[in-house]
């Protein structure tokens, strides 16, 4: 009902700038460091969580964020593409995804939104009215220049028309997959075995980044990206053990 998608709009406002936020950080600098930007989410999080819920966390819980913190301010001070606006956009997705676990929380935990919502439902109607709000915000910013951008893309010799449509389809495809399988992961694996895997996926999306892309990455760099990972999976199991008791 009209009620209903008034009451998720706030959600899909923060899913809208979750997406927005990480595209524009891979686009601004290097694909490793956007992951370790995004790696400090849970500090987004528990700042939000006092703020809008009153939530207050026990101490261990807070002090996992000590190590997040300091290892993405390591890592950016030691990131040889390291961009401001790569930085800021990253941080608006975590600040963005936050919001949006908080508004999900707050909202969705009274009396039912719509029928039949399951997780992966509800992230489905989130993603489309998420799309209804980028949409006209897209043309109005930029207008239609995504074609003579494509076009100028095609002209280098880089891509045919054919390839390089695919590779925009298969990135939209592959990245709703990727939210939809963590959407239903979650609801189906114990917590602690879901925080451990979504910390190995950071690791591997890092390390196949660099690879991939030949990106090079200070020293100074690998040892900040690997603290504040260290700490996420330490924030995962510290909020995962305060909920059992």
């Amino acid at each position: 009902s009209f009620g209903d998608l008034k009451k998720l709009f706030p959600i899909a406002l923060c899913h809208t700038g979750v997406h927005v936020g990480a595209v524009i950080a891979l686009g601004a600098g290097a694909v490793s460091f956007a992951h370790i930007v995004k790696a400090s989410e849970p500090v987004a999080t528990c700042v939000l969580n006092g703020i809008i819920l009153k939530e207050v966390l026990p101490l261990p819980v807070y002090a996992t964020l000590l190590p997040i913190i300091g290892g993405v301010a390591i890592a950016s001070m030691k990131e040889l593409s390291f961009t401001m606006l790569a930085l800021a956009s990253a941080m608006l997705s975590n600040l963005s995804s936050a919001a949006r676990g908080v508004l999900s929380k707050k909202t969705l935990s009274g009396a039912p939104v719509g029928e039949n919502m399951s997780a992966q439902n509800l992230y489905a109607v989130l993603t489309a009215m998420s799309t209804c709000i980028l949409v006209p915000l897209m043309l109005a910013i930029e207008g239609t220049s995504f074609i003579p951008a494509f076009k100028s893309l095609v002209a280098t010799g880089a891509h045919t028309n054919r390839s390089l449509s695919l590779l925009l389809a298969l990135g939209g495809l592959t990245y709703y997959a990727y939210n939809e399988v963590a959407f239903l992961a979650l609801g189906r694996v114990n917590p602690v075995t879901h925080a451990v895997g979504n910390t190995i996926k950071r690791v591997v999306i890092i390390v196949a980044s660099v690879v991939a892309f030949k990106t090079p990455m200070s020293r100074g760099s690998v040892v900040g990206s690997s603290v504040a990972i260290a700490g996420t999976l330490m924030y995962s199991l510290a909020m995962n053990a305060s909920k059992n008791k």
